[in-house]
């Protein structure tokens, strides 16, 4: 008969190995949320590709409950993404998203574009007066805004009309940069159409 010895590990070395594969799940997650989102800009440049050629319904993946509605870009900092139709269900994941609620680039009102500040937003910390911010839309000629002035607003007070006012383009992320923990503020990056560069 063969006995085989019960291995007894020290208290210490339990919590430490529970403590390693903790921080190997939290990493593991962090990392997937870069990866996926970089996978997903290039799924959406694809389905941007098929709205500028004329497809309406163009999501990215057939399950998608949003769709590309326009590009954004900086050119000084060559940063670029494409912007989502809705910033409600998971689209915040993948993109930035205009708001359902604000008005459409170009037209009279406050156009909100909303994303994280750890993905796709994290160059609005960089941006500064006198940047220009290019929405290019499925029709019509490309936008160009002018960055006027950011400022840190309470979420729940922001003072954002989307309806009311002349054009003008607002980027929302969260507060403070670099937080690994939510907060109630927002970062509002605001932007003036510009007509001639």
């Amino acid at each position: 008969m063969i006995r085989f010895a019960a291995f007894r590990f020290p208290p210490s070395r339990l919590v430490a190995l529970g403590l390693l594969a903790t921080g190997l799940t939290v990493f593991a997650q962090g990392t997937w949320l870069g990866v996926k989102a970089d996978i997903a800009q290039v799924l959406l440049a694809q389905a941007w590709t098929r709205a500028i050629d004329g497809e309406s319904a163009s999501t990215p993946w057939p399950w998608a409950d949003f769709r590309p509605v326009a590009r954004l870009s900086v050119p000084s900092l060559g940063e670029h993404a494409i912007v989502l139709s809705d910033g409600g269900g998971e689209a915040l994941a993948f993109g930035p998203a205009l708001l359902y609620a604000a008005a459409r680039p170009g037209e009279a009102g406050v156009s909100v574009i909303a994303a994280h500040r750890d993905t796709h937003f994290a160059f609005l910390e960089r941006l500064t007066p006198g940047d220009i911010v290019i929405v290019e839309r499925a029709e019509g000629a490309p936008l160009h805004y002018r960055v006027t002035t950011t400022e840190v607003v309470d979420a729940a007070r922001s003072g954002i009309e989307p309806a009311i006012g002349p054009s003008r383009l607002a980027l929302v992320t969260c507060w403070p940069f670099g937080s690994l923990l939510p907060g109630p503020d927002r970062y509002v990056v605001w932007a003036e159409p510009v007509t001639t560069l």
